[in-house]
């Protein structure tokens, strides 16, 4: 079965990357494809990350016209080829989450004939590109019948979901009409059935205690976004760089596979190269510094074919119990997955370190069948 599963898993990369290769002239870049204006409304419902998956959200970056406005040859080019790989991979992700059977909604990006309207003016006079909407998990979290947005709000500001969150059949918590929403991160929070887990810097009782009274409540302590760290694929099986806590106490009979030096630590010098100029390929001029420069070079000549080759991240997006969506292919955790049933997908999203969003992150789940299963008992409730 292992040998079966890697198979199916490798071949599908190939045959999706001979696809892409073949469509690379042809990318759809215009908002239109994905549903956007729809009637019909869009149903709220998900317990866990595990559960039958029925519609999401896939984010979206801007296309590489965003850069033709960049003086810099070097960066330009540079850019508008992150800008099309990055759609490339979107599309191919779309593509295999379709396969199952799930509706997947976007993002809209309004007119990408005038990208002016994306500048924003900050308080101090500062102009900067607002970022385009590319990880929506952190800005927006399901949980059961809730969709919890926390964007700023202000006088330039665009947001790009506003299609998709006016077509919400279900409850609507807005940062702008709930300010304490703000400190609520998607990417820190955990749902499992009955039971919901919140990273430390993001347990903020007032929260808590207002929308969250009818979960098991559970701190940990990842030291940021936990879906990072860990991922529980199938009821029995969690995927982990290192030791949060204890399992045995906050998921007591689940087996852990741990991956140490996989993900951020095999990346770190990047990482830190990254720290010195986030953000800076937002900033009108940046593009002249020369530190900016080399961060992109070094990018695209050192790093994006070894994170391809060689790094396993546990950022992954589960269909459903049995079907889980990979970057890569690692031995350790593909026999784990052997042992629970559970077919891996390998669809590698090749500039996941430079936008800092994995396949967890980049997606939002809508709508997943089943409830708030209790996992860790009998009951259901």
């Amino acid at each position: 079965m292992f040998a079966k599963a890697l198979t199916r898993a490798l071949n599908l990369t190939i045959q999706t990357n001979v696809t892409v290769a073949v469509a690379v002239n042809h990318l759809e870049f215009s908002n239109n494809r994905y549903y956007n204006m729809t009637q019909k409304k869009i149903k709220i419902n998900s317990y866990t990350g595990f559960q039958p998956l029925k519609s999401c959200i896939i984010g979206r970056s801007y296309p590489p016209e965003f850069y033709s406005k960049i003086d810099n040859p070097k960066v330009r080019s540079a850019l508008e080829r992150v800008a099309v790989e990055t759609e490339e991979d979107y599309q191919k992700l779309i593509r295999l989450i379709e396969s199952f059977g799930v509706q997947v909604y976007r993002p809209t990006i309004q007119d990408q004939n005038n990208f002016e309207e994306y500048m924003l003016i900050l308080e101090n006079g500062q102009r900067w590109y607002q970022p385009p909407p590319m990880n929506p998990r952190d800005h927006l979290l399901v949980s059961g019948n809730n969709l919890f947005v926390n964007r700023p709000c202000g006088p330039t500001y665009v947001d790009f979901y506003d299609d998709i969150i006016a077509q919400i059949d279900g409850n609507v918590i807005h940062s702008r009409d709930y300010p304490e929403v703000q400190n609520l991160s998607g990417p820190s929070v955990t749902r499992v059935g009955r039971d919901i887990y919140f990273d430390t810097p993001n347990f903020q009782p007032n929260i808590i205690d207002r929308f969250f009274s009818q979960y098991q409540k559970r701190v940990i302590h990842t030291g940021g976004h936990s879906d990072a760290v860990f991922c529980p694929v199938t009821p029995g099986l969690i995927v982990s760089l290192r030791d949060v806590d204890t399992y045995a106490d906050t998921f007591p009979g689940w087996e852990v596979v741990y991956l140490p030096g996989q993900s951020w630590d095999k990346v770190l010098p990047f990482l830190e190269l990254r720290q010195k100029n986030s953000g800076r390929w937002w900033i009108p001029g940046e593009e002249k510094n020369d530190s900016l420069v080399d961060f992109i070079n070094v990018w695209l000549d050192q790093w994006v074919g070894y994170v391809e080759e060689t790094v396993f991240d546990v950022n992954m997006l589960v269909i459903d119990e049995k079907n889980v969506i990979c970057n890569n292919y690692n031995e350790i955790t593909f026999r784990a997955f052997e042992r629970h049933g559970v077919t891996p997908h390998i669809c590698n999203f090749r500039h996941r370190y430079f936008w800092d969003g994995g396949l967890h992150c980049v997606s939002l789940d809508l709508h997943r069948t089943g409830g708030m299963t209790d996992y860790f008992g009998s009951d259901e409730t």
